[in-house]
């Protein structure tokens, strides 16, 4: 992922090697990374049994929100693709106890 990317706001894909540190105090036993992306700051984590979502905030980074989404609390998606023209792709999640847009 080169920085020009990161700037546009496309994903690139974490080494899961990267995201062990800061994420195995909050992994269940047994508990496997699957697959992570950055967003400049931000992050998304699939791990085997849940969706992570990473918020860091500030100027330093240092208040970190981390948002724990299991599996089976999503009820819904949609993936919209990028197009020629439009080159934002979007990926939408509806979760069970939320109200719907």
């Amino acid at each position: 992922m080169g920085l020009i990317d990161s700037l546009l706001g496309h994903a690139g894909e974490t080494s899961i090697e990267k995201l062990q540190p800061e994420l195995q105090p909050m992994l269940a036993e047994g508990e496997r990374i699957e697959a992570g992306f950055t967003f400049i700051r931000d992050m998304v984590v699939f791990t085997d049994r849940r969706l992570i979502l990473i918020n860091k905030q500030g100027v330093t980074a240092k208040k970190v929100e981390y948002r724990s989404v299991p599996y089976r609390s999503i009820i819904m998606h949609s993936l919209e693709t990028a197009g020629h023209f439009d080159l934002e792709a979007d990926f939408n999640l509806w979760l069970s106890g939320q109200p719907a847009p």
